[in-house]
């Protein structure tokens, strides 16, 4: 990943003389670096000890000129020139929307409606609006965070901003794992899901009909896994936005199908709508909180905020949080309209009959497979499809942006094209093993959710607590306090009942034996 630097001295500075690192011709548009070649020694710009001849360097930010006036220099990391996510930053507000919504919505929204099987209807809608709102001020939050008017700087990446905050050892061990699975186990996730409902497209389109013998299903998590590690081979996070919008028109398209067809054809038969109740008190108790696991499930795009931010260019009376703040309000309201009715409409049509797996898509093959347009089936399973080899891509880039970071520290300079197809390769079949070797990481729902929650709901405001600074006990103050305690304390208390749920109803465990 890329480092943050800290600014320089008061006084002006002097540059030792050292081969110019150029940046690429894409980064001459890009307010993190100049249109003069970057002067690095050790890869940074330092300070010299004595008092040097003032001058005003050319090479300050646009967002550093209050810097400037001050006579102080951000040092710069010439490597962010040659990284996939800071490659380009000639964004917009459109683009934000896109990956916001590719990201901020998905497969994880179908299982929603199984958590209002044990809230019932009032707690289960309550919780779900109380987890929006939350994690809608969260990403407030870092979007506010993403750059300082004050300092110069520009946080790229959601571990840049923790390493910055908490001090790069603590960060690593509250958010690297988190961080990690949230893009390289999402992925894993998906290949699963792409994989699964790839077979359910080919049942739907033959009909039975078909005389050739249809692929198993680890090859078709190898088609699946093939077609997302040739989309990867786009260079950078801007290249992707097109693959973005096709992955949240999708996404939109088949929540909107789902709930709409099981709203249309009525209640199934014999629902209730009575929560379901453990044996015990304590299994009762550790149900409810498994349950808020799976609330929170679907909101871990927030990893990825900073990312979507950093693609965009800034300047002293343009910062970025603003199209960025326009883009991420395009898109959750989007959100919203998707995920209220999915949940609320699922649990209406199927109450407690919801599938644990699978959710509401499974729902709609098990109960209205055979009374429903094969059209509206293979549509829906397509969309699916789709929207799963899009949200690879955008998930899968911060990855992509680690593994390059090593070789573009070491070489200082960009990572070869063969190279780096070689290198998301790996990544992507590595997946793939991952995914055959574990099918059952979606029975874990709940305890992931638990373990990812403090990356959304506690984290944001922790760091706009140390950054900002805000006045003791002041309104701003108590309300970042209470939510960052109360994230942390859920995140454990979920990890907990996760782990007694598994334990208790068990997981059909099959290791190498995808189904």
């Amino acid at each position: 990943m890329g480092d943050v630097y800290e600014i320089g001295s008061n006084k002006a500075v002097s540059v030792a003389t050292t081969p110019p690192i150029s940046a690429p011709p894409s980064q001459f548009h890009s307010p993190s670096l100049s249109r003069s070649p970057l002067l690095a020694l050790d890869d940074h710009i330092q300070p010299a000890n004595k008092t040097p001849r003032i001058s005003t360097p050319r090479f300050v930010t646009p967002l550093g000129s209050p810097i400037r006036r001050a006579l102080q220099l951000t040092r710069l990391d010439p490597h962010d020139a040659w990284l996939p996510i800071t490659e380009s930053r000639n964004g917009n507000a459109y683009y934000a929307a896109f990956h916001t919504l590719c990201s901020g919505i998905g497969i994880q929204a179908l299982v929603l409606s199984v958590a209002f099987t044990i809230l019932g209807w009032t707690w289960g809608i309550i919780t779900l609006t109380l987890a929006f709102l939350w994690q809608l001020y969260t990403l407030y939050l870092l979007v506010q965070l993403h750059e300082s008017t004050e300092t110069g700087m520009r946080y790229s990446r959601y571990m840049q901003l923790c390493s910055a905050t908490f001090g790069e050892k603590l960060a690593k061990w509250l958010a690297l794992f988190p961080i990690t699975y949230l893009s390289g186990g999402t992925c894993v996730a998906l290949i699963i899901i792409g994989g699964q409902t790839c077979k359910m497209f080919f049942d739907v389109i033959c009909g039975g009909t078909c005389t050739a013998q249809p692929p198993t299903i680890v090859e078709w998590f190898l088609i699946f896994t093939s077609a997302a590690v040739l989309l990867s081979q786009l260079p950078n996070l801007n290249s992707i936005a097109g693959v973005s919008l096709i992955g949240a028109i999708t996404a939109f398209g088949y929540c909107t199908l789902i709930w709409v067809v099981s709203v249309i054809e009525g209640r199934t038969e014999g629902v209730s709508y009575n929560p379901v109740r453990g044996s015990t008190e304590v299994t009762r108790i550790f149900d409810v909180f498994n349950t808020l696991g799976i609330v929170s499930f679907p909101f871990r795009g927030h990893n990825l905020i900073l990312e979507i931010q950093a693609t965009m260019p800034c300047d002293e009376k343009h910062p970025s949080s603003v199209l960025m703040w326009k883009g991420v309000k395009i898109a959750y309201t989007l959100v919203a309209m998707c995920l209220f009715p999915l949940s609320i409409g699922g649990y209406w049509a199927y109450g407690q009959r919801i599938p644990e797996n699978g959710g509401m898509l499974t729902a709609l093959f098990v109960f209205h497979g055979k009374d429903t347009s094969q059209f509206i089936l293979g549509l829906t399973s397509l969309f699916v499809i789709i929207n799963a080899l899009s949200s690879f891509q955008i998930y899968g880039m911060p990855t992509f942006d680690d593994m390059e970071s090593v070789y573009v520290k070491k070489k200082k300079k960009a990572l070869p094209w063969w190279f780096r197809a070689i290198l998301r390769a790996m990544f992507g079949y590595g997946c793939f093993f991952v995914a055959v070797a574990i099918p059952f990481l979606l029975s874990l729902a709940g305890l992931v959710g638990g373990i990812a929650l403090p990356v959304t709901l506690a984290y944001p405001c922790f760091m706009w607590l140390k950054v900002k600074k805000p006045k003791a006990f002041t309104p701003i103050w108590c309300l970042n306090w209470v939510l960052g305690l109360l994230g942390m304390a859920l995140s454990g208390v979920l990890v907990a009942a996760g782990i007694y749920v598994i334990i208790d109803t068990g997981v059909e465990v099959s290791f190498f034996e995808p189904r």
